[in-house]
């Protein structure tokens, strides 16, 4: 007891924190909350730290994407929601009531190119001058943007003597396909007209490729099909006339220029939205097209008004079709630029090629056309090739632009 008594005292109780240590560990994790608050100072951030900074580097990308739809990916990059990839890569969240939304747009977009074919044809059949019914349809379209310019519904854009000049070569072309198209109408069969006009992507690969653009082997392969059920198609249908023919084929060449110098002359112009876009194009057209309808066929107007009057036996029923296919050509090509701000091209097209179906089937089952199985079989070859254009191509132009971007 005593030697325990003698022993010196322990230093155990310097185990005991420090009044320097206790300051340290605040200090510690002083810095290790503002770490927290403020990543890239102080101490290095852990892993889910490291996950935000990586997810926010992606927000930015998104951002500079030239096809992105801003609001919904702002939304899902900042709230870590997942997001939906579509099949051309474009990446965007879903929208509350999309899926109805797009069902009626497609539907009316279907509804009314079916009306517009239907009695853009019965016009024809008994007032064969497709020049004064295509300046028509383009006077329709005119006024229909005029009123909704004016009336606000449509917000009017502010253009100037540069716009026009560059809208001069799409709006020729424009005018071109439209009148080609309908001179087609005029001399055969509506659904041999739609499948020759689903040629277009062989003569889309053609012109581009003249201009420099490069595509896969994929892309050329898928027009190989496009050919043969054309040629097919062609060579068995029973109202085949060479003037439909090469209407059906010039519209797919003025379609196409346009698309191609739109791209070249009207890039600068983005604050231009697509419906605003097609109406000064209908606009342009009409100026351009009247005058030579004149020259054309004006002399004949008089006489074929009075036989087509004598013909129906109602002038009524002649001014009824007749506005209805001026109406419904605008309607149907303004749901479709509605159709495409909401859906990613490769949708749009899938349900473009869906559209020439059932337009034919339409046309095959109200004019009760007669349809050889080898025209059905070309007809059938023919735009499902245009079905494998359109998934072939779809997402060369997304890919492209976000590398430029990124």
């Amino acid at each position: 007891m005593l030697s325990l008594n003698l022993l010196p005292p322990s230093n155990v109780t310097l185990s005991k924190p420090s009044s320097r240590h206790r300051i340290n560990a605040s200090l510690l994790d002083r810095n290790r909350a503002q770490s927290l608050r403020n990543p890239g100072h102080g101490f290095p951030l852990e892993s889910p730290i490291c996950r935000i900074s990586e997810s926010r580097s992606d927000f930015g990308r998104f951002l500079v994407h030239p096809f992105s739809r801003l609001p919904s990916q702002k939304l899902g990059a900042a709230t870590g929601a997942p997001q939906e990839s579509s099949p051309d890569g474009e990446i965007g969240s879903p929208k509350p009531g999309m899926n109805k939304k797009l069902a009626v747009v497609f539907g009316l977009w279907y509804f009314q190119n079916i009306v517009f074919n239907i009695y853009n044809k019965k016009v024809l059949n008994i007032f064969p001058y497709p020049w004064l019914l295509a300046s028509f349809q383009l006077f329709c379209g005119s006024v229909w943007m005029l009123m909704l310019w004016s009336s606000k519904l449509q917000p009017c854009p502010k253009i100037d003597k540069s716009f026009i000049i560059a809208l001069l070569g799409p709006a020729l072309f424009h005018t071109v396909g439209h009148i080609s198209a309908c001179v087609s109408f005029s001399k055969v069969a509506v659904s041999f007209t739609h499948v020759i006009k689903s040629a277009e992507p062989v003569f889309t690969v053609m012109f581009s490729s003249l201009i420099g653009d490069s595509y896969p082997l994929k892309v050329w392969l898928s027009i190989l099909p496009i050919v043969f059920g054309c040629s097919l198609a062609a060579v068995t249908e029973v109202s085949f006339n060479f003037g439909g023919l090469w209407g059906a084929m010039i519209s797919n060449v003025g379609f196409v220029l346009r698309n191609v110098y739109s791209k070249k002359s009207l890039h600068r112009f983005k604050e231009v939205n697509g419906l605003n876009l097609y109406g000064w194009i209908t606009i342009l057209s009409l100026f351009y097209l009247f005058p030579v309808a004149v020259f054309v066929e004006g002399s004949q107007w008089v006489a074929g008004y009075h036989k087509a009057i004598a013909s129906i036996g109602n002038p009524s029923t002649f001014y009824l079709w007749v506005l209805i296919s001026g109406i419904f050509y605008h309607l149907y090509n303004q749901s479709s630029y509605e159709a495409l701000d909401d859906i990613s091209p490769l949708t749009f097209s899938v349900g473009n090629t869906m559209k020439r179906v059932v337009v034919i089937i339409a046309s095959v089952l109200v004019f009760r056309n007669p349809v050889r199985p080898l025209n059905a079989l070309g007809s059938a070859i023919a735009i499902f090739g245009t079905f494998l254009y359109s998934q072939a191509t779809a997402k060369k132009p997304k890919i492209e632009g976000a590398e430029k971007k990124d």
